[in-house]
């Protein structure tokens, strides 16, 4: 398949476009600079502005960008950008593909598990209704903007969850205080984080390019774990006490907003579609998900 991919540079992108490379796809990058090369081609979400020439030829567009969640501060301007950074470059891909003859077959357009907002123990499947809060607001807008996508396109919306992974993302703070021993589990521990390691999400999108779905797809591992239980399953595969826990009045005096709806929020998602359409994950309990996410496989 002929592959457009837009935010190919961040932790998922970078690892998803040598995956679908490695399985005989081309994967040509959009980009905000000077293409580098053949592979790349430029484009400004924030005003719009893409050649629907881009896109003609493409069997799949691939659409990842956003700006980091949890990388700093939720001030208004930040919340700003979080719901620009997302809309913008999805409804800008939408718009050209509605101007082409014929536009890609499909636009696998990513969300996130805070579509559901903060549901506590409840069983969250696709059809679960939108819950409350920044985030999931910022999940269901994003959404909808991948739906202007023109009539024929597929259009897949996978509501990832945690990713696991070996540096950077979700993980990339809490893993190196966890190999010294002095990590912990945030809050009470119990809300539930639907995770899923990266070779995973990249597997999922390449298995959703040519799966018949559309619409929305819970992208997370099949056993549930809460955060008192994922925290321990890493420790112990670095062979590792994780004794110091981060209670959540202090967690909101340091994160404010970002720790209720980040890291104290519970969404405890189910994989229904993926796991009906038959897909088969490398890591699909806690166990083997730690031990590859602390590389001790």
């Amino acid at each position: 398949m002929r592959i457009i991919m837009a935010g190919a540079s961040g932790l998922i992108g970078s690892h998803m476009s040598a995956h679908l490379r490695s399985g005989g796809h081309d994967v040509i990058r959009l980009v905000r600079r000077a293409p580098a090369g053949a592979g790349e081609l430029r484009w400004d979400p924030a005003t719009g502005q893409l050649d629907p020439a881009h896109l003609e030829g493409a069997d799949a567009v691939i659409n990842l960008a956003g700006a980091g969640i949890g990388d700093r501060p939720w001030t208004r301007s930040r919340i700003d950008e979080l719901f620009r950074s997302r809309l913008d470059p999805t409804r800008t891909l939408a718009a050209a593909m509605a101007k082409l003859d014929q536009p890609p077959t499909v636009f696998v357009s990513q969300s996130g598990s805070n579509y559901y907002g903060d549901r506590g123990a409840a069983v969250l499947s696709e059809n679960s209704p939108n819950g409350s809060g920044i985030m999931a607001r910022i999940c269901r807008e994003w959404e909808a903007a991948a739906h202007g996508a023109p009539a024929g396109v597929r259009v897949v919306t996978p509501r990832t969850g945690v990713v696991l992974s070996r540096s950077g993302g979700a993980l990339g703070r809490l893993l190196p205080l966890l190999r010294l021993g002095v990590g912990g589990p945030l809050g009470n521990g119990r809300q539930c984080w639907p995770w899923i390691t990266l070779p995973d999400v990249s597997s999922a999108f390449s298995f959703l390019l040519t799966s018949p779905m559309s619409g929305p797809v819970n992208l997370c591992a099949p056993e549930n774990a809460d955060v008192n239980a994922l925290i321990a399953r890493l420790a112990a595969a670095l062979h590792r006490p994780a004794l110091f826990r981060v209670p959540a009045p202090v967690l909101r005096l340091v994160m404010g907003k970002l720790a209720d709806e980040l890291l104290l929020g519970s969404q405890r998602m189910e994989p229904v579609r993926l796991a009906g359409a038959g897909f088969q994950w490398k890591h699909p309990s806690l166990e083997q998900g730690a031990v590859w996410a602390t590389g001790k496989d």
